[in-house]
């Protein structure tokens, strides 16, 4: 396995979302996966991101992935709701009476991801049934055809915050990043995301996570992109790109002190 050195050093869709959700006003996200700019609140970018770690720490294909974004599209808009239909809570909808878990936890979107993939990993042959059949093989839906409408938009970000797409998602936070970075709180967050990681402390402060691949180093990126306000992120750079909060719109751009190869730092 090949290992990356993952250097988080924190401080403190050009086409719209399908109109399936207005952007917070100030902050915004792209997901920029197969050619197509896919625009995200924060929130929505963070979900999304939380899912595309989980199904790595749980070693599922970006297939799973896609079924999980097009469930999670029609069933909230990609949001951690705290209402629904009947019981119905989180980003998928899920149902404490029908046994899928405890109100409280499952409005935690990584716990609500956990759930909806112990369910799918159940269905026989999701890698090649339908996307909409499998997410309804797992939400037992009234109208299950629902999640088909989705199918593009959901394979768009699996390319973007799986890592197969590098550098794909970025985001711009309003009124900027203020603060100490929370790197303790961070690191927890990461590993109950991707699973354990190996890591170390640095003392901008930062963070040092050792990673096993290209795609998972930046689908972490993407992550800490997305999490950066709540975790006062100021600067990640990968792979010779770098983001910065004070330059969020501008993407990725190719940094003139590329960390070592294999590196993320966040600064």
């Amino acid at each position: 396995m090949t290992v990356l050195i993952v250097v988080l050093a924190v401080l403190g869709v050009y086409v719209a979302f399908r109109s399936v959700a207005p952007l917070l006003r100030g902050s915004s996200c792209t997901a920029a996966g197969d050619g197509e700019d896919i625009s995200l609140d924060t929130a929505q970018a963070g979900i999304a991101a939380t899912i595309a770690g989980v199904a790595q720490r749980d070693a599922l294909p970006p297939r799973a992935v896609t079924i999980a974004y097009a469930a999670a599209l029609q069933e909230s808009k990609l949001q951690d709701l705290t209402y629904g239909d009947r019981d119905s809570v989180g980003v998928f909808q899920q149902r404490p009476s029908q046994g899928w878990g405890k109100r409280s936890n499952l409005e935690n979107p990584e716990f609500a991801t956990s759930k909806f993939f112990g369910a799918l990993a159940k269905v026989p042959g999701y890698r090649r049934i339908p996307v909409y059949q499998a997410a309804q093989d797992v939400q037992h839906s009234a109208d299950g055809f629902a999640y088909q409408q989705y199918q593009p938009l959901a394979e768009h970000m699996t390319a973007a915050f799986t890592g197969q797409d590098p550098h794909a998602v970025w985001c711009w936070y309003s009124p900027g990043i203020r603060g100490t970075a929370r790197v303790a709180a961070a690191r927890v967050e990461l590993a109950a995301t991707f699973g354990p990681q190996t890591t170390r402390a640095t003392a901008d402060p930062g963070l040092i996570v050792l990673a096993g691949g290209v795609r998972q180093g930046w689908a972490m990126a993407a992550w800490l992109v997305s999490h950066a306000q709540q975790y006062q992120i100021d600067d990640v750079s990968y792979a010779g790109y770098q983001w910065t909060a004070a330059n969020g719109t501008r993407g990725w751009s190719r940094t003139v002190s590329p960390a070592p190869p294999g590196t993320v730092e966040v600064g």
